[in-house]
């Protein structure tokens, strides 16, 4: 057991409310120091090493810190560790997620002294310039192994070592990646320039950790399960030949790797790029394949149960209108429905439920253990594990907050009183889905349970890092003879070895990663800052990533969307079209409209703001651009965020994507969602565009991405009616873009012309438009009898007005084009006939 330490007495914290524990200390020294990653094994006080920094930092240069965590139930808990262990005003230590809502945030961040926040939420609030990072002395990144890809922490390390007057970032983790290449891009990503990693073999760690005893129990399937998964694997052979005969593979065993089913998607990509429609069919039997395997995924190492719940929601999304074909030839398939008539027939258990129930036998009664968890990939199965036990044990789920496919999920404070509970002994038996893997505060427990092996080494480190921390503990992982839990198993011991082993090289590889990413200075992030802007940024990169994106700090040239710089350089194509008006740029909107024919002249008048609520920008010298809540999902709105001179505020707009001025909105869609909204009623294109082109004097569509015409199996020449149709009956502009970088480049341009070159405001035009008088007419009359649009409009041409309709005879009726003797007299025998 490890020795009592003495308490801690520093500035900011509690007298004697944490341990004295050496390592602690030291790792906290040299991250104070620097931009430092902290790799320490799960349990033991990687939180705490923020902490002292954090307080050092506070006490030395003022200022607030942000500590990002990446879920709820993770910010809630390292509040309460905060609130307790500094000695500061609950009300300064602030909690920083969605539940907060956006128009309160400001005002909480401007109040706060220390925020613990999702990092979504505030990437989110920086892209609608809500928060400022200027003054935070500290940023704390905790489970940083997350910060790869498009995840949250790269963006806001970006913006944080960019905008923050004296910055410090400490990235934390027991898992920071497989091998040197990942830890590497992890330190990149964030900016960090030193590395300490403590290790369960270093004596002053040793003192606190525990042997764990990790075991594997191989479980036989039963003749009835096997049953199942032939039957669906002879379907994805048969799916596999077809793939095979159109030379995107070779192999049609079921058991192919994952590895191959992504080189098949990727040539068949290749083949739809080039409008090959063998291309298309091709990626819906490969989707029907990637079903099939979930499928035997789930009866091989889930459950019965799981899988037969699986086949009903695919039954389901079969029978729904625009269900995909993959999904209604699966379900159809003659060895299919054996393989569901098998699993819903199947009336015992899997194997592993058993095993399960005897483990947790073995551990709370026999040995007299007091807590244990049961970890499992599947939602479905960890429902049915809660049901299948509580017959014998104290037992509750804990799951994510999202509701899956018929399944609830939990709220944060369900999660927290479960949590709560776990901690007080109100039960015994923890059964929870991955959520729970990643740094929660789950008591010691004397067992953790595989149900499955994991696949990654991380994630299988969390999850061992529940136990062990203060007593000896066990974990036993349940792996299914013959299927892909042995594989999984495999490629989860050889990562976590070689994880290992890579942690203990780290310690003295320390200094060639410290090279790698800045070494001495952090020159890496540095050179951004420092470039010059004489080259135009002529690569058309992402624009100058180092300067300040507070706007009113910035003492560079106004820069355009192009990476120009407006004050030297080549001339940019505003230059031009400036010059080709010969200087008239005070000509009205109405001026330029007349006699189009579109739309009103009050429409376009720019010295109306009766449409919409002007907005309040706060923008001195720079451009905005109003970005709609739903674009998030992408990287343009983050993009634009971190271009200097251009400020990004987040509406959720009634219409449209994004507002330039107030005259130019955009709405933006994908090639293939832009033909799905053509056949969609629920989300008509030509209404979306309808209400766009109305509030909007200057309405913009912006079709994004390559193969428009190859989408779905449609006539390209319905497309291009479509396309026709929304610029000459709708006035709308009809832009084409390669891609997110592409459409983000031509925002900025937009949003430049309008703003500076052409000096204009920004207007966020609220509500939805009401429709026209005429579009109202139409309705009316439409709606009599059912007659419909088309109908509407020959009866409304032929007789004016929508009461000369309602009192017309019958044989004048006769006369409109489209209207016959039987919707003749349906109409007056609707209008005509007594009201009963």
């Amino acid at each position: 057991m490890a020795t009592e330490a003495a308490g801690i007495d520093r500035p900011l914290l509690v007298d004697d409310y944490l341990q004295h524990r050496r390592y602690q200390f030291q790792l906290a020294d040299a991250a104070a120091a620097d931009h430092t990653l902290v790799c320490l094994p799960t349990g033991l006080g990687k939180t705490t090493v923020s902490l002292l920094v954090t307080a050092q930092r506070l006490h030395e240069a003022g200022g607030k810190a942000l500590f990002l965590a990446p879920t709820k139930p993770l910010v809630q808990q390292h509040a309460e560790f905060y609130r307790e262990a500094l000695s500061m005003p609950d009300d300064e230590i602030v909690v920083f997620t969605g539940d907060v809502k956006p128009d309160d945030r400001a005002a909480v961040w401007a109040d706060a002294r220390i925020v613990i926040a999702t990092p979504q939420v505030v990437e989110n609030d920086l892209v609608g310039n809500r928060i400022s990072l200027r003054d935070v002395t500290h940023c704390t990144f905790d489970e940083c192994h997350r910060a790869t890809g498009d995840y949250a922490y790269v963006y806001i390390a970006e913006r944080y070592h960019a905008d923050a007057a004296d910055p410090l970032v400490t990235g934390m983790s027991a898992s920071p990646g497989g091998d040197t290449e990942e830890i590497q891009t992890v330190c990149e990503n964030l900016g960090l320039v030193n590395v300490e990693v403590m290790t369960e073999e270093d004596a002053d760690v040793d003192e606190y950790t525990h042997d764990t005893d990790v075991r594997w129990e191989q479980i036989t399937l039963p003749d009835e399960v096997i049953a199942i998964r032939d039957a669906l694997n002879e379907v994805i052979a048969d799916r596999l030949e077809k793939l095979k005969r159109l030379g995107v593979t070779n192999k049609t065993s079921p058991d192919l790797s994952q590895r191959d089913l992504n080189e098949m998607r990727g040539k068949l990509k290749k083949m739809m790029d080039n409008d090959q429609s063998e291309g298309y069919k091709g990626m819906s039997t490969h989707a029907e394949v990637m079903k099939l395997r979930r499928a035997v995924e789930l009866v091989e190492t889930q459950s019965v149960e799981s899988v037969r719940r699986y086949f009903e929601r695919q039954r389901e999304a079969a029978r729904s209108s625009g269900a995909s074909k993959a999904s209604q030839r699966m379900v159809a398939d003659p060895k299919v429905r054996e393989a569901m008539r098998k699993a819903e027939s199947f009336d015992g258990l899997h194997p592993k439920f058993s095993k399960a129930r005897i483990l947790l036998a073995e551990t709370l009664g026999i040995n007299e253990g007091e807590r244990a968890i049961l970890f499992t990939e599947s939602r479905d199965t960890a429902e049915a594990l809660v049901e299948f036990l509580s017959a014998s044990f104290a037992v509750r789920k804990f799951v994510g907050q999202g509701d899956k496919e018929g399944s609830d999920g939990m709220s944060q404070i369900q999660q927290q009183e479960t949590l709560d509970a776990f901690k007080d002994g109100e039960f015994e038996v923890l059964v929870s889905t991955s959520v729970a893997e990643e740094g929660l505060d789950v008591p010691e427990v004397d067992l953790v349970c595989f149900y499955e092996p994991v696949p990654t080494a991380i994630r299988s480190i969390q999850r061992k890092g529940r136990t062990g921390r203060q007593a000896e503990g066990q974990v036993v992982v349940l792996m299914a003879e013959d299927t892909r839990d042995e594989a999984f198993f495999w490629i989860s011991r050889r990562r976590e070895k070689k994880m290992a082993s890579q942690l203990a090289e780290l310690k003295t590889a320390t200094g060639d990663i410290e090279d790698s990413v800045g070494g001495d200075g952090q020159a890496g992030l540095n050179s951004f800052a420092d470039q010059s802007t004489d080259d135009g940024n002529a690569d058309g990169d992402d624009g100058d990533a180092g300067a300040s994106h507070s706007g009113e700090d910035s003492d560079g040239g106004s820069v355009d969307g192009n990476g120009g710089d407006g004050n030297g350089g080549d001339a940019g194509l505003t230059d031009f079209a400036a010059k080709a008006r010969g200087g008239d740029e005070n000509k009205t909107t109405t001026e330029t409209n007349a006699g189009d024919g579109g739309r009103d002249a009050t429409d376009s008048d720019e010295g109306s703001d009766s449409d919409g609520v002007v907005a309040t920008a706060g923008v001195e010298d720079g451009v905005e651009i109003v970005v709609d809540q739903r674009e998030l999902d992408s990287s343009i709105a983050k993009d634009l965020s971190t271009r200097d001179g251009l400020l990004t505020r987040l509406e959720t707009l009634a219409v449209g994507d994004y507002v330039l001025s107030d005259r130019v909105a955009v709405e933006r869609k994908s090639a293939a969602d832009f033909v799905d909204s053509m056949l969609d009623a629920d989300r008509s294109l030509f209404k979306q565009v309808g209400e766009l082109s109305r509030a909007y004097a200057r309405p913009v569509l912006i079709v994004e991405g390559t193969n428009l015409y190859g989408q779905r199996d449609i006539d390209p020449n319905a497309i291009r009616g479509a396309l026709a149709s929304l610029a000459v009956d709708f006035d709308v502009s009809v832009l084409r873009t390669e891609g997110e970088t592409d459409t983000t480049e031509l925002l900025a341009t937009i949003a430049k012309r309008e703003q500076e070159t052409r000096d204009r405001e920004v207007s966020v035009h609220g509500e939805k438009t009401t429709k026209t008088r005429a579009e109202q007419q139409e309705y009316v009359v439409s709606s009599i009898a059912d007659i419909g649009p088309v109908t509407a409009r020959s009866l409304l041409e032929h007789f004016g007005t929508v009461e000369a309709v309602m009192t017309s005879r019958e044989d004048d009726l006769l006369d409109v084009d489209g209207v016959g003797s039987v919707t003749a007299e349906r109409i007056r025998e609707v209008v005509g006939s007594e009201y009963e």
